[in-house]
């Protein structure tokens, strides 16, 4: 089969190659892949991967082998999973307790774009607790787990003010339902009880600063890529007692399978809009990884495999 595979190279990261077709442990299901979305996070893996290494945690297609000792989707049934890595082929051997089935309601393309984005907005309201009438801050707001924050929060009763690069970039994020977009920290009108920081660097001190007294900031990324410094006394004269929290979406005991079953289901319901800013052929990958790292492509990407 063809597979996506490291270069080891800054530029044209990825290759197609030709290897053995995957082989299913017990547990696992074999997907013939149709869709699959590319994440930052994957984009700086490969800067520093060894040539060979097989990217790919976002996939969408159907079931042909199902798992041997029984369990989990049938072969025939349309699925999205989250397997490990490996998912940017032709197939992929998936846990069956890492993917759900997708009704024929769901386009592939919406189905692929879940997975790691969806996962990781809907466990960060989980950890956030109840958002009813709560004033949130969100930085790094026009990306894929950027959309899906803002919708879930929204219809969670949340008071959502999005952080975003441009005005282009924010108008479906107030569609999405959020009360305020900006294009700067400083503008945020504060305090907030809860702030949700991915950028890092400059920006998450300014973050906190507009945090409420008592109030939460979780941290879930870097895009930045630039180390953030905290002073004890600006917290002390600012916001006071304050709770500071390191997020990542898979500390978790709950199976991937299970979340990726709310979300397809929100999405069958019309309560949860995937934000897609490019659908390409896989041919494509590498491009594609390229405008992503220039934040060229707003929301997920998503490649198909012909």
């Amino acid at each position: 089969m063809k597979a996506l595979i490291a270069t080891g190279q800054r530029e044209a990261a990825v290759a197609l190659a030709d290897i053995s077709m995957p082989r299913p442990q017990p547990g696992e299901v074999l997907v013939k892949v149709a869709a699959f979305s590319v994440n930052r996070g994957e984009i700086f893996l490969l800067e520093n991967s060894r040539v060979g290494v097989r990217p790919g945690k976002d996939i969408a297609g159907v079931v042909v082998q199902s798992a041997a000792h029984g369990g989990g989707p049938v072969a025939g049934q349309r699925v999205v999973g989250h397997p490990e890595a490996g998912g940017w082929a032709e197939y992929a051997a998936v846990p069956v307790s890492s993917l759900t089935p997708v009704p024929d309601s769901v386009p592939v393309v919406q189905a692929a774009a879940l997975p790691l984005a969806g996962l990781t907005a809907l466990r960060l309201l989980r950890t956030v607790g109840d958002v009813t009438g709560r004033r949130i801050l969100l930085t790094g707001a026009s990306g894929g787990v950027g959309h899906y924050v803002t919708e879930l929060a929204a219809n969670a009763g949340a008071e959502v003010t999005a952080v975003t690069s441009s005005a282009a970039r924010g108008q479906q994020l107030i569609r999405l339902g959020a009360v305020a977009v900006i294009h700067d920290i400083a503008a945020a009108d504060g305090p907030f009880h809860v702030v949700l920081e991915s950028t890092g660097g400059k920006n998450l001190p300014l973050a906190l600063d507009r945090l409420a007294h008592r109030g939460t900031l979780i941290w879930f990324g870097q895009a930045s890529r630039c180390p953030a410094t905290l002073s004890f006394f600006d917290i002390r004269d600012g916001p006071g007692s304050v709770t500071i929290r390191q997020f990542s979406y898979y500390d978790f005991d709950t199976p991937y399978g299970e979340d990726l079953a709310i979300l397809v289901r929100l999405v069958a319901t019309g309560r949860l809009h995937p934000e897609i800013g490019r659908v390409a052929d896989w041919s494509g990958t590498a491009t594609t990884l390229t405008d992503l790292y220039q934040r060229r492509i707003r929301g997920n990407a998503v490649l198909t495999i012909s």
